[in-house]
């Protein structure tokens, strides 16, 4: 007889646990199925243990400069081997963590590879050839499982395009980029998202020579095209050869090392490296699901949801990376909030993607929300935009982050902010005032008459909200 649940959410990476937290929260019966790892891609693969790379890089960083701020450092090294540890040291204590907060909120732990066999209905396998498979202490093994609503949360893993395809050895996905036996001599990353981009940041650091290959005219596409052109000038200064409007048309491979051809704006060219990162983008894990045996509507490779997570079989549900982009960690868990708070018909609104931040970790680093001058333009809006450079802020002075500029932009005839656009020390965590002002809908009123404490690097929002009307003090 199968197990029966209200809610049974399929994927546990950021969406997948959020989504099976929430749903116990509201009082429904729950179990999470998962085939790997606990706290998927994101948290043993993606965005936590990259975070402890770039910190470790960020350290020695400023060990190199210490006679900057009048210390002294002399010898500096590292251990490529303890500072992957490190990293994986960090992935392991949130990979349990996850555990408990599920076992803390009466969540089962289903362990096995989920196939949709009719609505309501999973059939859960073992997965021999996961990744990782440490199933929890209790978690429930194969078998069959009913629930009236089930969600997929399956996330999505690393793009592969023809003559790019990964070995493991001298052509690498984030996966082999993680965990390096050895920092590399010369490194080429092919895409300049933010997946390739702080790999490329972390690999310069650690002193390998970095080329960058982006086939699109500008470096971080989804950025505003002043920020991504004030970051290349910054990365070619590090030493990153970046190549825009670039693509790679083969790759010839030795013993140890990659000969790449690049097809660039002049002409074509060759690059020997020893080992190659193919950063183009991921897709969504939707395959071998039974997706198609229950008529699920697909798109180019993603789930159609209709904002609340809804599919167009009832009962069946999709969050975060298969639901389409961004596909952000954020975004999914936020999703998958939503989609059990609509299911127990609480007021919801479907997720407004315009509001969502996008953040990049490299070095300098680089954070957004909302519309680029470029497509607030091609919206109609008449705007004004205003400017801060860290140079001008007593703080980033005083930390030797002088480099840096926050950019906002505003509704000319409403005062409404639409967008803001910042590079430079620490942005990931300043941007989180802006989402807020954006949540809110605030006006550049309401920005300006807020009082910010000094001195901080957040004044800096107050000075780009007042230098887009002509009231900015410290430039």
């Amino acid at each position: 007889m199968a197990s029966a649940y209200d809610i049974i959410v399929i994927g546990s990476g950021p969406g997948g646990y959020v989504t099976a937290i929430r749903a116990a929260q509201l009082g429904f019966k729950t179990a999470v199925i998962e085939r790997s790892y606990l706290g998927g891609i994101c948290l043993n693969w993606g965005c936590i243990p990259t975070k402890a790379l770039l910190r470790s890089a960020e350290i020695y960083h400023y060990f190199q400069h210490a006679k900057d701020y009048g210390l002294s450092a002399d010898n500096v090294g590292f251990d490529a081997k303890a500072i992957v540890e490190r990293s994986r040291g960090v992935s392991r204590q949130l990979n349990t963590g996850v555990g408990f907060l599920l076992k803390k909120n009466k969540v089962d732990v289903i362990w096995g590879e989920a196939t949709l066999d009719a609505p309501g209905s999973v059939t859960v396998s073992a997965a021999p050839d996961a990744p990782r498979n440490d199933a929890p202490k209790g978690a429930l093994g194969s078998g069959t499982y009913k629930a009236q609503h089930i969600i997929i949360a399956t996330g999505a893993r690393p793009r592969v395009l023809p003559g790019l395809e990964p070995d493991r050895k001298l052509v690498w996905t984030y996966f082999e980029a993680m965990v390096p036996p050895a920092i590399p001599k010369s490194l080429l990353v092919v895409g300049s998202g933010a997946i390739g981009i702080e790999f490329a940041s972390f690999y310069r650091t650690m002193g390998a020579e970095v080329t960058v290959v982006e086939v699109l005219p500008q470096i971080l596409p989804v950025e505003d095209a002043e920020i991504a052109e004030l970051a290349r000038k910054r990365f070619e200064k590090q030493g990153i050869r970046v190549l825009t409007g670039t693509k790679v048309t083969k790759l010839d491979k030795g013993a140890d090392s990659v000969t790449a051809t690049l097809e660039t704006p002049k002409g074509n060219e060759t690059v020997t490296v020893e080992r190659v990162i193919s950063a183009v983008g991921v897709v969504g894990n939707i395959e071998n699901l039974g997706l198609e045996k229950l008529g699920v509507k697909t798109d180019r490779g993603i789930i159609v949801t209709d904002g609340l997570g809804r599919t167009n079989v009832p009962g069946l549900y999709a969050i975060g990376d298969v639901a389409g982009p961004p596909m952000l960690a954020h975004k999914a868990e936020h999703e998958g909030t939503l989609t059990v708070e609509a299911i127990k018909g609480l007021p919801v609104h479907a997720l407004d993607k315009a509001k969502i931040p996008g953040c990049t970790y490299c070095n300098p680093q680089i954070a957004s929300v909302g519309l680029t001058e470029a497509k607030a333009k091609e919206a109609g809006y008449d705007i004004r935009v205003g400017r801060f450079p860290f140079i001008g802020n007593g703080k980033a002075i005083a930390l030797g982050e002088p480099e840096g500029l926050v950019k906002t932009i505003f509704d000319r005839k409403t005062g409404r902010l639409l967008g803001a656009h910042l590079i430079g020390a620490e942005v990931t965590e300043l941007i989180q005032g802006f989402v807020i002002a954006l949540n809110l809908e605030t006006t550049e009123e309401e920005l300006m008459h807020t009082v910010f404490p000094h001195p901080t690097l957040s004044e800096t929002i107050h000075e780009s909200v007042l230098d887009a009307y002509g009231r900015a003090i410290h430039i």
